[in-house]
């Protein structure tokens, strides 16, 4: 089953931000990796991220961190940042649980 991906308002100012080279890298790992099992975590690529309530996943790639939940069929991209912002991302903006 293909899951349909959606992105938030900020996700989209952030893929606004990026040059094209970096867009089509970041959308293509989003297209690749969340598309089909965007729930199967690995060591490195795909995070279920602790403590927190939303968001509950994290997509590595390259030096972008992608944010996201999944429900029912869709995968609601949250935010896309640079891995430098990471840390200060989830905490002005990450739900604890």
């Amino acid at each position: 089953m293909a899951f349909e991906i959606v992105f938030a308002p900020e996700a989209d100012d952030d893929a606004r931000r990026l040059t094209a080279r970096e867009w089509a890298m970041v959308r293509d790992g989003i297209h690749v990796h969340l598309r089909h099992e965007p729930e199967r975590t690995s060591k490195s690529r795909i995070k279920r991220l602790r403590g927190l309530e939303r968001p509950r996943y994290r997509l590595r790639i390259d030096e972008f961190r992608v944010f996201y939940d999944v429900k029912e069929g869709t995968v609601e991209v949250l935010a896309i940042v640079p891995k430098s912002q990471a840390a200060q991302w989830l905490e002005e903006k990450g739900i604890p649980t």
